[in-house]
């Protein structure tokens, strides 16, 4: 490989390094302080939850009944009841999994006012969940944790809308189609009608990459020229789907005070995200070698070549985005493992806005509870300690979607209707497998495209897993905040284990590391892994 073509990755990699401080500091500022009418955890959580059950109520009453609703000038029907259910979960949960083509299937009343609501509503969901968690670890003998309502409406009108305006503005002068025409039809080269569908893409893509939403207005999401038109689009993209998860670890080291525990969390997801760029480059190289081509183009965009898609593709898993711009059922074995592995491991890389922070913390709480253990001290976490309970809702939270994924995918193999949608056998009819429901439990959202999942098993069953990987994870943490928040916070002594060395760095990486391998090598070991050899050697 050229080397001139990593320096795309090494742009994107030094703009999230400099632009995140500065928006994390703004993030702290809006969202500081304390206020009048504050909620404790059991009135957060419920808050919480009733507004996106309320959102998910109105979005499936609104997805069955879009043919009577305006902005539909394609004429598309109401859906049945399965595929809404699955859209109005995969949307309010952040995942926005699409197991149906946006442009054919859904009105443009519904992508905005469906979709698009959710695409703001869902990212303030994370970010006000992290902030309550922020606060309950930095407050002192406190008992409230803010308010939601307060919480939410400034993340959407002081942090999402702005940004999301900024980023549509520069996408339409690109060229990403902004219009409420109806399909054109037009006469290609070879003298044939083809119908191409356009609509307000623009104003959706901007929030669906800042808000780690990743739903695409188009089937093929990114790679579609009317969604990802030119290489500097394409880089923006990129950018923003990761800009806000990187800027809300200086967010919490600010809330927190303790700026370097924030840095040191944003250097562990950088490393591991470099980590897994750098294997899947690799990867994609190697079998290429092994099957005597330059490159391996098919499913890429001949326009952005391997380095960009690769890029991509672990950012999009890392990020909890799920947005693509090469297709991921393409992708060399271990390219998309790494993307697997990413959405297994519970989207800690960034991950989702808010989610993806608070998802790391509970894997931060287990790495200071075990070197606790280690020492023989009472574990301490931003000078507050860290009892048994602590630990045990946070194992809920982490092993609850690692067991959706794993049990709903031994299901699907092992019933012909979940064998029914698969287009491949052997190790990649695994891998497809495997990733739905990796990419379901995660608050993904990316496939690999070879399964059939619009199915009633599949829209049902993945939109459960969809719910447990969003709140059983969120349910949990508001728990540990809770409690948190009435403990006094110590001051650190010579005992106290610093979270901001390099050595909680290597220790956190190591924790992370061994639970994923712990929990999913085995099935790994039998998908992509042993697809990964049998390329090698010349075949599958």
């Amino acid at each position: 490989m050229d080397l001139t073509q990593l320096i795309p990755i090494g742009v994107f990699l030094l703009l999230i390094a400099v632009l995140s401080p500065l928006l994390g500091t703004y993030i702290a500022r809006l969202l500081g302080g304390e206020g009048a009418d504050e909620m404790d955890w059991k009135q957060y959580l419920g808050a919480i939850l009733t507004f996106n059950a309320v959102g998910f109520g109105f979005l499936i009453c609104l997805l069955m009944c879009q043919q009577y609703l305006p902005l539909n000038p394609d004429g598309a029907k109401g859906l049945d009841l399965a595929l809404a259910f699955n859209i109005a979960v995969s949307f309010v949960t952040n995942t926005n999994w699409q197991s149906y083509a946006g442009e054919t299937t859904l009105s443009q009343f519904s992508q905005m006012v469906g979709l698009g609501t959710q695409n703001f509503l869902s990212a303030a969901t994370g970010i006000a969940v992290l902030v309550a968690v922020t606060r309950g670890l930095a407050r002192s003998s406190g008992k409230t944790l803010g308010n939601a309502w307060r919480d939410m409406s400034r993340i959407v009108l002081g942090i999402l809308l702005p940004l999301s305006v900024l980023f549509a503005m520069i996408f339409v002068s690109e060229g990403m189609v902004q219009t409420f025409d109806s399909a054109h039809q037009i006469t290609t080269l070879e003298g044939k009608q083809q119908t191409i569908p356009v609509g307000p893409a623009a104003s959706q893509i901007a929030i669906k990459q800042l808000g780690t939403n990743g739903g695409g207005y188009y089937n093929a999401n990114s790679a579609h020229p009317l969604e990802n038109p030119t290489p500097l689009t394409n880089l923006l993209s990129t950018i923003a789907l990761i800009l806000i998860p990187g800027s809300l670890c200086f967010t919490y080291g600010i809330m927190a005070n303790h700026r370097k525990h924030g840095i040191a969390l944003f250097a562990t997801m950088l490393i591991l995200l470099t980590i897994g760029i750098g294997v899947s480059l690799w990867s994609e190289n190697a079998s290429a070698t092994a099957i005597g081509e330059r490159s391996l183009m098919e499913g890429k965009e001949s326009r952005f070549g391997v380095p960009e898609s690769i890029l991509w593709s672990t950012t999009t898993t890392a990020a909890s985005n799920g947005s693509v711009n090469a297709m991921h059922s393409s992708l060399s074995p271990v390219a998309g493992g790494i993307a697997m592995l990413n959405m297994m491991l519970g989207e800690i890389v960034f991950g989702g806005v808010g989610s993806g922070l608070y998802g790391m913390i509970l894997f931060v709480i287990l790495t200071v509870f075990l070197t606790g253990l280690m020492v023989g001290r009472t574990p301490e976490y931003l000078g507050k300690r860290i009892d048994a309970v602590d630990v045990r809702w946070a194992i809920v939270a982490i092993i609850a979607p690692s067991a959706a994924m794993l049990i709903s995918s031994a299901i699907s193999l092992s019933t012909g209707v979940g064998r029914s949608s698969m287009l491949h056998t052997g190790a990649h009819g695994i891998s497809e497998v495997l990733y739905a429901w990796a990419s379901a439990a995660g608050n993904n959202g990316s496939a690999f495209a070879g399964l059939n999942a619009n199915t009633t098993f599949y829209n049902i069953g993945i939109g459960i897993a969809m719910l447990i990987g969003r709140y059983a994870v969120i349910i949990p943490v508001v728990i540990i905040a809770g409690r948190m928040v009435s403990r006094i916070r110590m001051k650190e002594s010579a005992g106290t284990f610093p979270t901001h060395s390099p050595l909680f760095v290597l220790l956190l990486i190591g924790t992370i590391l061994i639970v994923g391998a712990l929990t999913f090598f085995p099935v790994l070991l039998m998908s992509p892994l042993t697809e990964q050899v049998q390329l090698m050697r010349g075949g599958f």
